[in-house]
Protein backbone atom coordinates (compact mmCIF):
# COMPACT_ATOMS: atom_id res chain seq x y z
CA UNK A 1 0.00 0.00 0.00
CA UNK A 2 1.60 3.16 -0.62
CA UNK A 3 0.74 6.40 1.88
CA UNK A 4 1.50 9.76 1.42
CA UNK A 5 3.72 12.25 3.60
CA UNK A 6 1.37 15.11 4.50
CA UNK A 7 2.86 17.88 5.59
CA UNK A 8 1.20 20.56 7.74
CA UNK A 9 -0.08 23.72 5.66
CA UNK A 10 -0.01 27.67 6.58
CA UNK A 11 -3.07 27.83 4.48
CA UNK A 12 -4.08 32.04 4.73
CA UNK A 13 -7.41 33.09 5.85
CA UNK A 14 -7.58 36.17 4.28
CA UNK A 15 -8.56 37.53 0.62
CA UNK A 16 -5.26 37.52 -1.36
CA UNK A 17 -5.69 39.68 -4.92
CA UNK A 18 -9.20 38.78 -4.70
CA UNK A 19 -9.09 34.83 -3.52
CA UNK A 20 -10.92 33.15 -0.87
CA UNK A 21 -9.93 30.31 0.63
CA UNK A 22 -12.35 27.04 -0.01
CA UNK A 23 -10.80 24.64 2.51
CA UNK A 24 -9.65 26.09 6.20
CA UNK A 25 -7.01 23.75 6.41
CA UNK A 26 -8.92 21.82 9.59
CA UNK A 27 -12.03 21.57 9.12
CA UNK A 28 -14.58 20.34 6.31
CA UNK A 29 -17.11 23.22 7.23
CA UNK A 30 -18.85 24.60 3.38
CA UNK A 31 -18.70 21.39 1.90
CA UNK A 32 -20.86 18.12 1.97
CA UNK A 33 -20.24 15.23 0.24
CA UNK A 34 -22.58 13.58 -2.65
CA UNK A 35 -22.97 10.23 -4.53
CA UNK A 36 -20.38 7.74 -3.13
CA UNK A 37 -19.02 6.59 0.34
CA UNK A 38 -15.55 7.02 -0.17
CA UNK A 39 -13.59 8.41 3.23
CA UNK A 40 -13.12 12.75 3.46
CA UNK A 41 -11.02 13.87 6.22
CA UNK A 42 -8.98 16.21 7.43
CA UNK A 43 -5.04 15.31 8.10
CA UNK A 44 -2.41 17.78 8.25
CA UNK A 45 -4.03 20.51 6.46
CA UNK A 46 -5.16 18.52 3.87
CA UNK A 47 -8.26 17.44 2.44
CA UNK A 48 -7.77 13.78 2.27
CA UNK A 49 -9.63 10.97 0.48
CA UNK A 50 -9.46 7.56 0.15
CA UNK A 51 -11.08 4.59 -1.90
CA UNK A 52 -13.69 2.13 -0.24
CA UNK A 53 -14.55 -1.30 -2.02
CA UNK A 54 -18.56 -1.51 -3.10
CA UNK A 55 -18.96 2.46 -3.98
CA UNK A 56 -19.38 4.58 -7.18
CA UNK A 57 -17.81 7.79 -7.62
CA UNK A 58 -17.89 9.59 -4.75
CA UNK A 59 -17.60 13.55 -4.47
CA UNK A 60 -17.08 16.17 -1.86
CA UNK A 61 -18.91 19.24 -2.74
CA UNK A 62 -18.68 23.17 -1.85
CA UNK A 63 -22.56 24.39 -0.54
CA UNK A 64 -21.70 27.11 -2.43
CA UNK A 65 -22.29 28.03 -6.59
CA UNK A 66 -20.39 29.60 -8.72
CA UNK A 67 -20.21 30.69 -11.94
CA UNK A 68 -17.12 32.71 -13.59
CA UNK A 69 -13.99 32.26 -11.66
CA UNK A 70 -10.34 31.67 -11.04
CA UNK A 71 -9.95 28.13 -8.67
CA UNK A 72 -6.34 26.90 -8.13
CA UNK A 73 -5.26 24.05 -5.80
CA UNK A 74 -2.24 21.26 -5.39
CA UNK A 75 -3.17 17.45 -5.67
CA UNK A 76 -1.03 14.44 -5.27
CA UNK A 77 -2.69 11.01 -6.05
CA UNK A 78 -2.32 7.14 -5.89
CA UNK A 79 -0.89 6.27 -9.60
CA UNK A 80 -3.57 3.49 -9.32
CA UNK A 81 -6.46 5.65 -8.65
CA UNK A 82 -8.35 8.13 -10.85
CA UNK A 83 -9.66 11.15 -9.99
CA UNK A 84 -10.55 14.86 -10.50
CA UNK A 85 -12.06 18.33 -9.48
CA UNK A 86 -15.84 19.07 -10.13
CA UNK A 87 -16.56 22.45 -11.33
CA UNK A 88 -20.00 24.08 -12.16
CA UNK A 89 -21.44 20.99 -11.32
CA UNK A 90 -25.02 20.17 -9.79
CA UNK A 91 -27.06 17.02 -8.45
CA UNK A 92 -30.13 17.02 -9.11
CA UNK A 93 -33.14 14.25 -7.42
CA UNK A 94 -34.80 14.46 -10.89
CA UNK A 95 -31.42 13.93 -12.70
CA UNK A 96 -30.33 9.96 -12.17
CA UNK A 97 -31.67 10.49 -8.41
CA UNK A 98 -29.16 13.19 -7.75
CA UNK A 99 -26.29 12.09 -9.52
CA UNK A 100 -23.46 14.46 -10.01
CA UNK A 101 -23.06 15.73 -12.88
CA UNK A 102 -21.41 18.34 -15.37
CA UNK A 103 -17.50 19.23 -15.63
CA UNK A 104 -14.64 17.65 -14.26
CA UNK A 105 -10.83 18.67 -14.30
CA UNK A 106 -9.47 15.23 -14.91
CA UNK A 107 -6.86 13.93 -12.35
CA UNK A 108 -5.07 10.84 -14.63
CA UNK A 109 -1.88 9.55 -13.09
CA UNK A 110 -2.39 6.47 -15.21
CA UNK A 111 1.45 5.79 -16.25
CA UNK A 112 1.09 2.33 -17.19
CA UNK A 113 -1.36 3.53 -19.99
CA UNK A 114 0.89 6.51 -20.84
CA UNK A 115 -2.47 8.52 -20.91
CA UNK A 116 -1.99 11.37 -18.56
CA UNK A 117 -4.67 13.40 -19.13
CA UNK A 118 -4.63 15.23 -16.04
CA UNK A 119 -6.13 19.16 -16.40
CA UNK A 120 -8.28 17.55 -19.48
CA UNK A 121 -11.76 18.23 -19.01
CA UNK A 122 -14.01 15.41 -18.90
CA UNK A 123 -18.26 15.86 -18.44
CA UNK A 124 -19.12 13.43 -15.68
CA UNK A 125 -22.22 11.42 -15.45
CA UNK A 126 -23.49 13.32 -19.29
CA UNK A 127 -21.21 13.60 -22.51
CA UNK A 128 -17.99 11.73 -21.49
CA UNK A 129 -14.50 13.85 -22.82
CA UNK A 130 -14.90 17.22 -24.26
CA UNK A 131 -10.78 18.02 -24.26
CA UNK A 132 -8.26 15.50 -23.55
CA UNK A 133 -5.04 15.88 -23.91
CA UNK A 134 -3.77 13.85 -26.40
CA UNK A 135 -2.74 15.82 -28.67
CA UNK A 136 -0.54 18.34 -26.23
CA UNK A 137 2.09 16.60 -25.23
CA UNK A 138 3.69 19.40 -23.22
CA UNK A 139 0.84 19.48 -20.94
CA UNK A 140 0.76 15.13 -20.36
CA UNK A 141 4.46 15.36 -19.48
CA UNK A 142 4.42 18.17 -16.93
CA UNK A 143 2.30 15.83 -14.66
CA UNK A 144 4.56 15.05 -11.83
CA UNK A 145 3.74 11.26 -10.51
CA UNK A 146 4.19 10.25 -6.54
CA UNK A 147 4.62 14.39 -5.80
CA UNK A 148 2.22 17.92 -5.67
CA UNK A 149 0.77 19.18 -9.03
CA UNK A 150 -0.47 22.39 -9.05
CA UNK A 151 -3.46 23.59 -11.28
CA UNK A 152 -5.54 26.57 -12.52
CA UNK A 153 -8.42 26.53 -13.82
CA UNK A 154 -10.06 29.98 -15.60
CA UNK A 155 -14.17 29.48 -16.50
CA UNK A 156 -15.49 32.71 -17.81
CA UNK A 157 -18.88 32.66 -19.82
CA UNK A 158 -18.38 29.75 -22.13
CA UNK A 159 -14.51 29.30 -21.82
CA UNK A 160 -13.15 27.22 -19.64
CA UNK A 161 -8.89 26.62 -19.45
CA UNK A 162 -6.64 25.21 -17.89
CA UNK A 163 -3.10 24.86 -16.34
CA UNK A 164 -0.80 22.29 -15.08
CA UNK A 165 2.20 23.15 -13.21
CA UNK A 166 2.03 26.18 -15.09
CA UNK A 167 1.65 24.32 -18.65
CA UNK A 168 -1.48 25.17 -20.78
CA UNK A 169 -3.77 22.25 -20.78
CA UNK A 170 -7.22 22.43 -22.08
CA UNK A 171 -8.81 25.14 -23.66
CA UNK A 172 -12.85 24.43 -23.74
CA UNK A 173 -15.60 26.55 -25.08
CA UNK A 174 -19.22 24.80 -24.17
CA UNK A 175 -22.21 26.55 -22.59
CA UNK A 176 -23.75 23.80 -21.53
CA UNK A 177 -24.06 24.33 -17.29
CA UNK A 178 -22.85 28.17 -16.27
CA UNK A 179 -22.79 27.63 -12.96
CA UNK A 180 -22.41 24.89 -10.00
CA UNK A 181 -20.55 23.49 -7.09
CA UNK A 182 -17.20 22.39 -7.35
CA UNK A 183 -16.08 18.88 -6.12
CA UNK A 184 -13.57 16.33 -5.14
CA UNK A 185 -14.04 13.31 -6.67
CA UNK A 186 -12.57 9.57 -5.21
CA UNK A 187 -13.62 7.35 -8.07
CA UNK A 188 -15.33 4.33 -7.21
CA UNK A 189 -12.50 1.01 -7.23
CA UNK A 190 -14.70 -1.76 -7.61
CA UNK A 191 -14.13 -5.14 -5.01
CA UNK A 192 -10.27 -3.52 -4.27
CA UNK A 193 -10.48 -3.30 -0.74
CA UNK A 194 -6.94 -2.33 -0.22
CA UNK A 195 -7.63 1.80 -0.10
CA UNK A 196 -6.10 4.67 -2.85
CA UNK A 197 -5.34 8.25 -1.46
CA UNK A 198 -5.75 11.58 -2.66
CA UNK A 199 -4.96 14.48 -1.13
CA UNK A 200 -5.80 18.43 -2.00
CA UNK A 201 -4.36 21.42 -0.39
CA UNK A 202 -4.16 25.08 -1.03
CA UNK A 203 -7.50 25.48 -2.56
CA UNK A 204 -8.41 28.95 -3.57
CA UNK A 205 -11.14 30.94 -5.91
CA UNK A 206 -11.43 34.37 -7.00
CA UNK A 207 -15.37 34.64 -7.34
CA UNK A 208 -15.68 36.97 -10.87
CA UNK A 209 -19.56 36.48 -10.75
CA UNK A 210 -21.29 34.56 -13.83
CA UNK A 211 -22.79 35.08 -17.05
CA UNK A 212 -26.58 34.85 -18.07
CA UNK A 213 -28.58 34.29 -20.53
CA UNK A 214 -30.13 37.48 -22.20
CA UNK A 215 -33.14 37.24 -24.94
CA UNK A 216 -32.54 38.49 -28.42
CA UNK A 217 -36.10 37.94 -29.35
CA UNK A 218 -38.85 39.27 -26.97
CA UNK A 219 -41.14 36.12 -27.62
CA UNK A 220 -44.15 38.60 -28.87
CA UNK A 221 -43.05 40.52 -31.93
CA UNK A 222 -39.88 41.20 -34.17
CA UNK A 223 -39.11 44.06 -31.82
CA UNK A 224 -35.28 45.00 -32.92
CA UNK A 225 -35.43 42.71 -35.97
CA UNK A 226 -36.09 43.87 -39.93
CA UNK A 227 -37.43 41.69 -42.22
CA UNK A 228 -35.87 41.34 -45.67
CA UNK A 229 -37.41 40.67 -49.06
CA UNK A 230 -38.19 37.35 -50.31
CA UNK A 231 -40.34 35.08 -48.07
CA UNK A 232 -42.67 35.82 -44.96
CA UNK A 233 -41.67 35.76 -41.21
CA UNK A 234 -44.23 35.98 -38.40
CA UNK A 235 -44.40 35.73 -34.46
CA UNK A 236 -47.23 32.93 -33.44
CA UNK A 237 -47.23 31.61 -29.98
CA UNK A 238 -43.68 32.86 -29.26
CA UNK A 239 -42.05 31.33 -32.09
CA UNK A 240 -40.54 33.08 -35.14
CA UNK A 241 -42.13 31.04 -38.38
CA UNK A 242 -40.62 31.48 -41.65
CA UNK A 243 -42.29 30.33 -44.81
CA UNK A 244 -42.07 30.50 -48.80
CA UNK A 245 -42.44 29.20 -51.71
CA UNK A 246 -39.96 27.32 -54.40
CA UNK A 247 -41.59 29.87 -57.20
CA UNK A 248 -39.91 32.43 -54.64
CA UNK A 249 -35.99 32.70 -55.99
CA UNK A 250 -34.70 35.12 -53.42
CA UNK A 251 -33.28 34.17 -49.99
CA UNK A 252 -35.62 35.56 -47.40
CA UNK A 253 -33.42 36.78 -44.27
CA UNK A 254 -34.76 38.11 -41.09
CA UNK A 255 -31.72 40.23 -39.46
CA UNK A 256 -31.02 42.17 -35.86
CA UNK A 257 -31.22 46.04 -36.20
CA UNK A 258 -28.50 45.91 -34.02
CA UNK A 259 -24.42 44.28 -35.11
CA UNK A 260 -22.16 42.15 -32.81
CA UNK A 261 -18.61 41.20 -32.57
CA UNK A 262 -17.80 38.83 -29.83
CA UNK A 263 -20.93 37.01 -28.28
CA UNK A 264 -22.65 33.51 -27.37
CA UNK A 265 -26.07 32.43 -28.53
CA UNK A 266 -28.20 30.11 -28.25
CA UNK A 267 -31.69 29.32 -29.66
CA UNK A 268 -34.03 26.38 -30.61
CA UNK A 269 -34.82 24.88 -34.43
CA UNK A 270 -37.66 23.58 -35.89
CA UNK A 271 -37.45 22.33 -39.71
CA UNK A 272 -40.20 21.20 -41.79
CA UNK A 273 -39.19 21.74 -44.80
CA UNK A 274 -36.17 23.32 -46.75
CA UNK A 275 -33.28 24.49 -46.16
CA UNK A 276 -32.36 27.38 -43.47
CA UNK A 277 -29.21 29.31 -41.43
CA UNK A 278 -28.50 30.92 -38.69
CA UNK A 279 -26.55 33.48 -39.73
CA UNK A 280 -23.75 35.49 -38.00
CA UNK A 281 -21.42 38.32 -38.45
CA UNK A 282 -23.35 38.94 -41.72
CA UNK A 283 -23.72 42.02 -44.30
CA UNK A 284 -26.34 43.32 -45.85
CA UNK A 285 -25.62 43.34 -50.26
CA UNK A 286 -27.34 43.45 -53.22
CA UNK A 287 -29.39 40.46 -54.73
CA UNK A 288 -30.74 37.82 -54.09
CA UNK A 289 -28.88 36.37 -50.90
CA UNK A 290 -28.94 39.53 -49.78
CA UNK A 291 -26.18 39.00 -47.05
CA UNK A 292 -22.89 37.78 -47.15
CA UNK A 293 -21.45 36.14 -43.70
CA UNK A 294 -21.11 32.78 -41.66
CA UNK A 295 -23.69 30.27 -41.38
CA UNK A 296 -24.63 27.48 -38.82
CA UNK A 297 -26.57 25.16 -41.16
CA UNK A 298 -29.73 24.70 -40.13
CA UNK A 299 -32.02 21.99 -42.38
CA UNK A 300 -32.77 18.24 -42.20
CA UNK A 301 -29.39 16.24 -43.21
CA UNK A 302 -26.35 15.26 -41.41
CA UNK A 303 -24.67 18.90 -42.21
CA UNK A 304 -26.95 20.33 -39.45
CA UNK A 305 -24.51 21.92 -37.75
CA UNK A 306 -21.96 22.89 -40.25
CA UNK A 307 -19.99 26.09 -40.82
CA UNK A 308 -20.59 27.76 -44.22
CA UNK A 309 -19.72 31.29 -45.65
CA UNK A 310 -22.16 32.59 -48.16
CA UNK A 311 -19.87 35.48 -50.51
CA UNK A 312 -17.12 33.75 -49.03
CA UNK A 313 -15.24 30.18 -49.13
CA UNK A 314 -18.85 28.28 -49.28
CA UNK A 315 -18.31 25.55 -46.72
CA UNK A 316 -15.92 25.75 -44.33
CA UNK A 317 -16.43 23.55 -41.72
CA UNK A 318 -18.97 20.22 -42.51
CA UNK A 319 -19.91 17.85 -39.92
CA UNK A 320 -18.76 14.18 -39.89
CA UNK A 321 -21.26 11.38 -39.66
CA UNK A 322 -19.92 10.33 -36.22
CA UNK A 323 -20.55 14.18 -34.91
CA UNK A 324 -23.90 13.97 -36.23
CA UNK A 325 -24.99 10.72 -34.57
CA UNK A 326 -23.76 12.16 -31.30
CA UNK A 327 -26.23 14.95 -31.83
CA UNK A 328 -29.23 12.86 -32.31
CA UNK A 329 -30.69 15.32 -34.19
CA UNK A 330 -34.07 14.16 -35.79
CA UNK A 331 -35.45 16.71 -38.27
CA UNK A 332 -38.72 18.15 -37.71
CA UNK A 333 -37.96 17.91 -33.83
CA UNK A 334 -37.08 21.19 -31.46
CA UNK A 335 -33.45 21.41 -31.29
CA UNK A 336 -30.83 23.31 -29.58
CA UNK A 337 -28.26 25.06 -31.04
CA UNK A 338 -25.52 27.11 -29.60
CA UNK A 339 -22.97 29.61 -31.64
CA UNK A 340 -20.08 31.25 -29.96
CA UNK A 341 -18.35 33.44 -31.90
CA UNK A 342 -15.19 35.01 -30.14
CA UNK A 343 -12.08 36.73 -31.56
CA UNK A 344 -11.07 34.02 -34.36
CA UNK A 345 -11.92 31.13 -32.75
CA UNK A 346 -16.24 29.65 -33.65
CA UNK A 347 -17.82 26.87 -32.35
CA UNK A 348 -21.33 25.38 -33.12
CA UNK A 349 -22.93 23.46 -30.80
CA UNK A 350 -26.48 20.79 -31.77
CA UNK A 351 -27.96 19.60 -29.13
CA UNK A 352 -25.28 20.13 -26.71
CA UNK A 353 -22.89 18.55 -29.20
CA UNK A 354 -19.80 20.12 -30.61
CA UNK A 355 -20.77 19.65 -34.55
CA UNK A 356 -18.31 22.77 -35.70
CA UNK A 357 -14.85 24.99 -34.68
CA UNK A 358 -12.83 27.42 -36.14
CA UNK A 359 -9.56 27.99 -34.46
CA UNK A 360 -7.13 31.63 -35.58
CA UNK A 361 -9.97 32.25 -38.38
CA UNK A 362 -9.28 34.81 -40.73
CA UNK A 363 -12.54 35.67 -41.61
CA UNK A 364 -15.16 38.11 -40.70
CA UNK A 365 -14.85 39.18 -37.10
CA UNK A 366 -17.99 41.58 -36.93
CA UNK A 367 -22.12 41.97 -38.14
CA UNK A 368 -25.46 41.08 -37.74
CA UNK A 369 -27.28 37.83 -37.02
CA UNK A 370 -30.15 36.62 -38.86
CA UNK A 371 -32.38 33.52 -39.81
CA UNK A 372 -32.61 32.08 -43.57
CA UNK A 373 -35.37 31.13 -45.61
CA UNK A 374 -33.68 29.78 -48.84
CA UNK A 375 -34.38 30.35 -52.19
CA UNK A 376 -35.75 28.07 -55.27
CA UNK A 377 -37.48 25.88 -51.88
CA UNK A 378 -40.75 25.72 -50.00
CA UNK A 379 -39.61 26.50 -46.91
CA UNK A 380 -41.38 25.94 -43.42
CA UNK A 381 -39.12 26.55 -40.61
CA UNK A 382 -39.31 27.80 -36.93
CA UNK A 383 -37.06 28.93 -34.52
CA UNK A 384 -37.68 29.90 -30.64
CA UNK A 385 -35.69 31.68 -27.03
CA UNK A 386 -33.27 33.24 -28.95
CA UNK A 387 -30.32 34.48 -26.29
CA UNK A 388 -27.45 35.56 -25.78
CA UNK A 389 -24.81 34.99 -22.62
CA UNK A 390 -24.29 38.03 -20.86
CA UNK A 391 -22.60 39.67 -17.59
CA UNK A 392 -24.72 39.16 -15.15
CA UNK A 393 -25.34 42.53 -13.66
Amino acid sequence: MKYFCLLMLALPTFAEDGYIDLFDGKTLDGWVQKGGNAKYEVQNGTIHGSSVPNTSNSFLCTEKLYGDFILEYEFKVDEALNSGVQIRSNSFKEYGGGRVHGYQIEIDPDMKRARLWTAGIYDEGRRGWLNDLQDNEPARKSFKPDEWNQIKVEAIGDSIKTWLNGVPAADLVDSMTPSGFIGLQVHGVGKRTEPLNVAWRNLKIKDLGKHVWKPIFNGKDLEGWEVGPGGEWAVVDGVIVGKSSKTEPRHGILLTRQAFKDFTVRCKFRVHAGNSGFYFRAERVAGGVSVHGFQAEVDRTSAVGGLYETGGRAWVVKPDENLHKKTKYKAGDWTDMTVSAHGKRIVVHINNQKTAELKNDPGRTEGLIGLQLHGGQDMDVEFKEIEMLVKAE
